[in-house]
């Protein structure tokens, strides 16, 4: 043989439904007469023949993947098991339900942060009671809030983790309760809601400090700029971008050295572009957009200017926009929600999926080996499965025989 050539060919095995039967063997006993058979093994959903395998596939593509429910039905048609859509909906409620002390936990742990990115979105809810009103032919506006811990841009020992609550309206209520507990800095954009949290306690210090997005300034400047061509515009975003210089060499840097980097390097350039601002409105039309946008930023000049005196502070809000996006590409799929309960449901299920990805896991394999496992976990070791501790079962079990 004088040699081989080796070639690749890129294909794909496809995914199998299986029916997996469980014997368990009975016993009679001559002396006591009785029976002894071993206890059935628990189930992620009591009662229901969804393996944990599959309800992961089912919320992960449904929730991740933003493949609506109906879609999935027809796919599953396909492979031979004919799942009807409304048991697809209970399967995703009730396996949510099951992960719901986990998603307590996380829930605990990010909003007992002292430094949290906060955003919310629209969603359309179905509302019966609503044909006539609203958006019309039964539909309502609701909203999903996302808060978020994200230590890794300053090198924070704390894990990122995102937080997801629905709420019916955009009332500051929902909001307010949200963060009743928390302290430290929130990071977020000029949504009145927020202003209460801001304002001073007993003792004249507030309870959070306002930490603003230099991102969603810059974006009212470049759709201004785009329309057009504005100098003054585009000097704007210049100035701008000059701050993102400098926090791209600092990305991942302790917080004590990106705070003397941004003392040294961000503070003039800060100070130079609000009295720059300044300037220019004594220049333009008091009521045009490009004057809203300076008025913006120089309302809320100590808020812009937080990140300059604390290392942990990130120069936007952009972990929660990230975070908020799956939102936005989910509802070109699904559309809406079925009810307030959908979109309860929605929401914890992007908290474990969410953070599970934040974490590096594969959503599929953790939900997977979660469900299996939850229901026999010890209720006082929960926090070994939160993403940050997980080890798959499979790990366990070999390290143990080891």
């Amino acid at each position: 043989m004088v040699g081989e050539d080796v070639s690749e060919l890129l294909d794909m095995i496809a995914a199998q439904m299986k029916v997996i039967q469980i014997a368990r063997i009975k016993k009679s006993c001559r002396r006591c007469e009785k029976m002894v058979q071993e206890p059935a093994p628990s189930r992620p959903i009591p009662g229901s023949m969804a393996g944990p395998n599959l309800l992961a596939h089912v919320l992960v593509s449904k929730f991740d993947d933003h493949l609506p429910l109906y879609r999935q039905h027809e796919i599953f048609a396909r492979m031979g098991a004919d799942i009807p859509e409304s048991t697809l909906v209970g399967w995703c409620g009730r396996a949510v339900k099951t992960l719901q002390p986990l998603i307590e936990r996380i829930d605990a742990d990010i909003m007992g942060s002292d430094l949290l990115h906060a955003d919310d979105t629209p969603i359309r809810v179905l509302d019966r009671s609503r044909r006539d009103k609203g958006l019309g032919k039964g539909v309502k506006q609701g909203r999903i809030w996302a808060y978020v811990r994200d230590q890794r841009p300053w090198a924070g020992t704390s894990p990122p983790g995102a937080v997801y609550r629905f709420a019916p309206n955009w009332k500051e209520e929902h909001v307010l309760g949200h963060l009743e507990n928390a302290r430290g800095i929130l990071q977020a954009d000029g949504y009145k809601g927020y202003a209460k949290l801001y304002m001073p306690e007993q003792g004249g210090v507030p309870r959070l400090r306002e930490a603003a997005c230099w991102a969603h300034l810059r974006r009212d400047f470049h759709d201004f700029w785009a329309s057009t061509k504005s100098e003054i515009a585009r000097e704007a975003l210049d100035r701008i971008g000059k701050l993102y210089d400098i926090e791209r060499d600092i990305n991942g840097q302790p917080a004590d050295v990106r705070h003397a980097a941004r003392q040294k390097l961000s503070q003039p350039k800060v100070t130079a572009f609000f009295a720059w601002s300044e300037q220019q409105l004594l220049r333009i039309p008091g009521k045009g957009v490009l004057a809203k946008a300076f008025r913006y930023g120089l309302s809320r000049q100590d808020a812009f200017s937080l990140f300059l005196s604390d290392g942990r502070v990130a120069i936007d809000n952009n972990p929660a926009e990230r975070a908020l996006r799956p939102i936005g590409i989910g509802r070109k799929n699904w559309l809406f929600a079925g009810a307030d309960t959908g979109a309860e449901t929605l929401a914890r299920a992007m908290t474990v999926i969410e953070t599970a990805k934040l974490n590096g896991l594969d959503p599929q394999a953790y939900l997977a080996d979660i469900l299996d496992r939850i229901h026999d976990h010890k209720i006082n070791r929960l926090d070994e499965l939160l993403p940050w501790n997980w080890v798959p079962l499979a790990s366990v079990t070999g390290s143990q025989a080891a």
